[in-house]
C-alpha cells in the first residue's frame, strides 16, 4: 500500500502550454547571454590566484581586523599590495601581492609583510600563504577553458549518439547559453574565479545535461506513442509529464546546496552559490530554451504530420 505524499511541488497532471512562451524565453536568454559576454570583457572576472598569479596571504588578528591600520603598515613598509579584503569572519584578512620575479623574491615579500604586520598590528598571524607564478596561472587558465570546451563536445557526442542530431544541437546550444549566464553572474557578483569555480561550472553542466536528457527521453517516448500528435503539443505534453520529477530533483539539490552557500565559509560558499544559480538556470532552460530549440529544429523532421488532433492519439493510447 502506497502512502500519498503530503506535499507536491506540482500536480501529477498539468497542462501548461510552455511552447506558447518559446519566443519570449529565447529572447530573454539571448539578451542575458549577450550581456554576460559583455561583462566577461568589461569589467571582467575577478580572477583568483590560480589564474592571475601572485601571492595570497591569509592573516588573522586579535579581534576585528582594522583594515586602515593594515594598509598603513604595508604602505609604510613600501610593500605594493594588490588588495586587502575580508576573508571569513571579522578577524581574518586576505592580502594579495603581485607576482614576484623568482622564488627568492617571493620569500622576501612574504617576510616583509610578516615583519610589517608584527610591528603595527597586534596579534597578527599568517595562517596561509599561496604563491602562483605567471606562467603557471596562464597554463591553468587555458586548461580550465579547455576542460569546459571538451566537456561540451563530449556532451554533444553523447546526446547525438543517444538521440537524433536535433536533440544534440538543442542541448549543447542551451548549455552554452547556461555557461555564459554563469560567467555573467560571476562577473556581477565578483565571486573569485579559480579552479574551484571551473569545477562548479562543470558540475552545473552535468546537472543541466541530466535534466535535459530526462525531458528529451520523454519526448522520444511520446514520438513513438503518439504517431500523429503535432510536435509542439507533444513537447508540451512531455514537459508536463516530467515536471513533477524535474521540480522535485531541482528543489532537493537546491536545498542541499543552500546551507553550504550560507554557512560554508569562503572556501566553499562560492562553489555552492554557483550551484544554486546553475540549478535555477539549468532547470528553466530545459523548459524554455532546449525545448523550443528542439521544436524549431525538428518540427518538419521529427514529426512531419502535424494535422491530426491530439484527442484521437490520447484516446488510442489509453488502455
Amino acid at each position: 500500500m502506497f502512502i500519498k505524499p503530503m506535499f507536491r511541488l506540482a500536480p501529477d497532471t498539468t497542462r501548461f502550454n510552455f511552447m506558447r512562451g518559446r519566443f519570449l524565453g529565447l529572447i530573454v536568454s539571448a539578451v542575458l547571454s549577450t550581456a554576460s559576454v559583455v561583462l566577461f570583457f568589461y569589467p571582467g572576472l575577478n580572477l583568483g590566484i590560480d589564474f592571475s598569479g601572485g601571492i595570497v596571504m591569509q592573516v588573522r588578528t586579535d579581534g576585528a581586523a582594522d583594515f586602515t591600520k593594515i594598509r598603513t603598515a604595508l604602505t609604510d613598509a613600501h610593500i605594493q599590495v594588490q588588495g586587502v579584503q575580508r576573508f571569513g569572519d571579522a578577524s581574518e584578512v586576505l592580502i594579495r601581492l603581485s607576482t614576484q620575479a623568482n622564488e627568492q623574491a617571493t620569500q622576501q615579500a612574504v617576510t616583509q609583510v610578516r615583519d610589517a604586520l608584527a610591528k603595527s598590528v597586534a596579534g597578527a598571524r599568517i595562517m596561509r600563504t599561496d604563491a602562483v607564478g605567471a606562467s603557471v596561472s596562464a597554463e591553468l587558465f587555458r586548461n580550465g577553458l579547455l576542460a569546459l570546451g571538451v566537456s561540451l563536445l563530449m556532451i554533444l557526442a553523447y546526446i547525438w549518439f543517444r538521440f537524433e542530431w536535433q536533440f544534440a544541437v538543442g542541448a549543447v546550444a542551451t548549455l552554452i547559453l547556461d555557461v555564459t549566464k554563469a560567467i555573467g553572474f560571476l562577473a556581477v557578483t565578483r565571486i573569485e574565479f579559480d579552479l574551484v569555480m571551473v569545477a562548479a561550472i562543470l558540475t552545473v553542466l552535468g546537472y543541466s545535461t541530466n535534466d535535459k536528457v530526462v525531458v528529451y527521453d520523454r519526448v522520444r517516448e511520446n514520438l513513438r506513442k503518439y504517431k500523429t500528435m503535432p510536435l509542439r503539443e507533444l513537447i508540451d505534453l512531455s514537459i508536463n509529464e516530467t515536471l513533477n520529477r524535474t521540480l522535485g530533483t531541482s528543489m532537493t539539490v537546491f536545498l542541499a546546496s543552500l546551507p553550504l552557500a550560507i554557512f560554508g565559509g569562503q572556501s566553499i560558499s562560492g562553489f555552492a552559490t554557483i550551484m544554486l544559480f546553475g540549478i535555477v538556470v539549468g532547470t528553466s532552460s530545459s523548459i524554455f530554451i532546449a525545448a523550443p530549440i528542439l521544436l524549431f529544429l525538428g518540427e518538419h523532421r521529427l514529426r512531419r504530420d502535424t494535422v491530426a488532433p491530439v484527442a484521437k492519439d490520447a484516446t488510442a493510447a489509453e488502455p
